[in-house]
């Protein structure tokens, strides 16, 4: 794969007026999360999601995304997907794996336990400027790539439940 590609040039299903979507944001790098939030959300408005369907919620850091997903959706049964939005860049000692690793364990975890589609929109980067490549930048947004894959997810979830 071409390494400048901006994977955020995907397709996006209709028909999504009636999704109830979670959004829970990473504050830590918030510049960054912040661009990730903005493409998510633009994302799936334009995608026919109304606004008064979107939960947004932030919380201090990445691995606190995880636990706040699980209380979004015990919280609200009529939620249909979370998607989870971080930044970690990777700084002088091992702590970036661990928080890494957990977010990523958790937000996998979360999603099997609930049954819905709980969406990995975190970047993991070694530079700040890889981070701002990937939220806006000359490789796209992952919040955009996130919500729709949220939305793909939901088509697919829907199509499984018709059978």
């Amino acid at each position: 794969m071409d390494k400048k590609k901006n994977l955020s040039d995907i397709s996006i299903p209709t028909n999504n007026a009636n999704f109830k979507i979670g959004i829970i944001v990473s504050k830590w790098n918030e510049s960054v999360t912040n661009a990730l939030k903005e493409g998510a959300v633009q994302t799936l408005l334009e995608s026919g999601v109304p606004q008064n369907n979107l939960f947004v919620y932030d919380v201090p850091g990445s691995f606190e995304l995880p636990s706040a997903a699980a209380m979004l959706l015990d919280a609200n049964d009529e939620i249909n997907a979370v998607i989870c939005l971080g930044c970690i860049i990777q700084g002088e000692t091992r702590h970036f794996e661990f928080i890494a690793q957990a977010t990523a364990n958790g937000i996998a975890k979360v999603g099997i336990e609930y049954g819905v589609p709980v969406l990995f929109g975190v970047l993991t980067c070694d530079t700040a400027e890889q981070a701002e490549a990937r939220s806006g930048g000359t490789h796209g947004n992952k919040g955009v790539e996130a919500a729709a894959s949220c939305l793909q997810m939901l088509h697919t979830h829907k199509k499984m439940h018709r059978k």
